[in-house]
């Protein structure tokens, strides 16, 4: 499984059909680079249990 920025959605899903394997994804709001400290606990925060979820489904 992997977490990336909605800004590679269009990527993953390329990259998805050319090799005919759909990995698992979580997105999270972008852009990263320029937010707080603050602001990226709280987007950890918010994909924590979809990611604790999926790892342990």
């Amino acid at each position: 499984m992997g977490v990336a920025t909605t800004e590679f959605v269009e990527a993953w899903q390329a990259q998805s059909a050319a090799l005919g394997y759909e990995p698992p994804m979580i997105f999270v709001p972008h852009p990263i680079q320029d937010r707080t400290d603050a602001e990226i606990q709280a987007l950890a925060d918010a994909a924590v249990e979809e990611i604790v979820g999926r790892l342990t489904a």
